[in-house]
């Protein structure tokens, strides 16, 4: 894999985690409102237990609210709805769900790598064609490794590889460390669409601690 050059950095992007989504007309509008002020690159769309068609529909009803805000939206998973509901791609939780699938996202679809326990895992995702591969989210029990760890593996792999990397912010006090640390995209963990101050207000706060957190 080709090693990093070291250009003027650039401020990272956004990449929103939604909570696990039931009904998704209540989110549409304040999603649109959101997603126009903020420079979203994704939302990662997380979907809660329901039958098939209720869960197709739910992706369909959001997929306005976002992608013509210039957002992509993945599916957290559920490789099967991605084509079905006009997703743009999935996010992966292990090595083994992203070579299934790889024959079935790439190349029209993005293909993202979660779960990556050590540096060689996430070296194994992005030379099995994954389009990010993303540190210091929870496992399925719901814990992270310790932030300076998320900060160590950030920082190794922004100084050497190409595919970009999506650090995991578990709340807003993070945002700016993960950026300083060379991260390309900052995940915004479901809290976002809990602060009392409204997910765009959440977003504007997050923004404004990427732009400090990236040196000049």
């Amino acid at each position: 894999m080709a090693s990093k050059s070291q250009p003027d950095r650039l401020t990272p992007r956004l990449y929103v985690v939604t909570p696990p989504v039931a009904e998704a007309a209540a989110w549409a509008s304040e999603l649109a409102g959101a997603l126009a002020h903020a420079n979203v690159a994704a939302v990662l769309m997380r979907l809660a237990s329901a039958d098939e068609r209720t869960l197709i529909n739910c992706v369909k009803a959001l997929v306005p609210a976002i992608q013509d805000a210039g957002t992509a939206l993945l599916l957290d998973g559920h490789v099967d709805l991605v084509g079905r509901t006009g997703a743009d791609g999935a996010h992966l939780a292990d090595g083994t769900a992203l070579k299934d699938a790889l024959p079935r996202l790439k190349p029209e679809r993005i293909a993202g790598a979660g779960g990556l326990i050590s540096r060689h895992d996430a070296m194994v995702a992005a030379e099995s064609g994954a389009d990010y591969v993303m540190f210091g989210e929870p496992d399925a029990h719901g814990t992270r490794p310790a932030f300076a760890a998320i900060l160590d593996r950030v920082g190794w792999w922004s100084e050497v590889f190409e595919i970009p990397c999506v650090a995991y912010a578990g709340s807003l006090d993070e945002v700016g460390a993960l950026a300083a640390a060379g991260a390309d995209f900052i995940a915004l963990a479901p809290f976002v669409f809990d602060d009392r101050r409204g997910l765009a207000a959440a977003l504007a706060d997050a923004v404004a601690r990427l732009d400090a957190g990236v040196p000049a």
